[in-house]
């Protein structure tokens, strides 16, 4: 059964996540966790009927939606990941009726964070954003839920809100102070799997960290610190190790001093710079995009998106 959908004879949902037996907050959205049989087909016997039986077992990744507000156990959890040993939790989804009554668990075992998505920026965007975090459990089990969970008044204040708007980009020997778009950011874990023997089930573990290209929109007004660096980077071929740059990317709160989130990245490294198409007339700023490698990521948070 999926962790939510259609039909249910309740009101809205919402759904609450629990973290190694911990209340980690409430999430704005939860999928997943079905658990999907290998069909097997088998060769052609008497009668030309191919029998099919069902093989190993595995379970669909469960994705959540969260942002500020959410436990420091949560967000440690995030953080691991980004490290050499990510950290392997039991955990649950808990769906809840609108008075906050627990009415099924879907508990998870041995889920790994695989993935982590970020939100686009753009300074001129409304709304709140949010991250999108990608469990991968070795299994789950579905069940009636019991008890209450705590309502999430005071969960995030406005001023501690994740917002599309709100962020800042630092890169070393680059004019970042006029870049008004990033494009999203998605990390991925890769795991390796291992079928365990009667059980049909399937065991993970961690492979390397994927990262993904940095993508940044600013006026070609003023981007000449980043054609200096795409012409002696990639035209001139002065491209080694020493010449790649770092850099953070704040997610910052309302008032664009405390930073919720923190991304660090290590060795970027320039390859496409590419201006918006050109049109007689057209009265807009004329923008550039700039396209970045990154060789490695650190995430951090600050003590405003923690729950309490």
């Amino acid at each position: 059964m999926p962790v939510a959908g259609p039909g249910r004879g309740f009101g809205m949902s919402s759904f609450g996540l629990e973290v190694a037996g911990k209340y980690a907050g409430m999430v704005a959205s939860a999928e997943g966790g079905f658990a999907v049989g290998n069909v097997v087909e088998e060769k052609l016997g008497p009668g030309q009927v191919a029998h099919k039986h069902i093989g190993r077992v595995s379970y669909d990744d469960i994705t959540v939606t969260c942002g500020a507000g959410m436990s420091k156990d949560f967000y440690d959890y995030v953080q691991a990941m980004f490290t050499p040993k990510a950290s392997v939790k039991d955990g649950s989804i808990k769906t809840v009726d609108f008075d906050h009554n627990v009415v099924s668990e879907l508990d998870y075992f041995q889920g790994r964070i695989t993935e982590i998505g970020f939100p686009e920026l753009d300074a001129s965007a409304k709304g709140v954003a949010r991250l999108t975090v990608k469990i991968s459990p070795e299994y789950t089990r579905l069940k009636k839920g019991s008890g209450k969970l705590p309502p999430p008044t005071g969960q995030s204040t406005a001023s501690r809100q994740l917002n599309a708007d709100n962020f800042r980009l630092t890169i070393a020997g680059l004019d970042c102070t006029h870049v008004n778009k990033i494009e999203a950011l998605t990390v991925k874990q890769k795991v390796s799997l291992d079928t365990v023997g009667e059980q049909r089930s399937i065991r993970q573990d961690s492979s390397n960290l994927e990262v993904p290209n940095l993508v940044v929109t600013l006026s070609e007004a003023t981007a000449q610190s980043f054609h200096d660096w795409h012409k002696s980077f990639v035209i001139d071929g002065d491209n080694g190790a020493a010449k790649e740059k770092q850099g953070t990317l704040e997610f910052l709160a309302a008032d664009m001093k405390e930073a919720l989130f923190t991304l660090t990245f290590h060795g970027l490294g320039i390859f496409r710079l590419s201006p918006d198409k050109a049109q007689a007339g057209n009265e807009n700023i004329r923008r550039i995009t700039a396209e970045m490698y990154c060789q490695s990521m650190d995430f951090a948070y600050g003590k405003g998106v923690v729950l309490g």
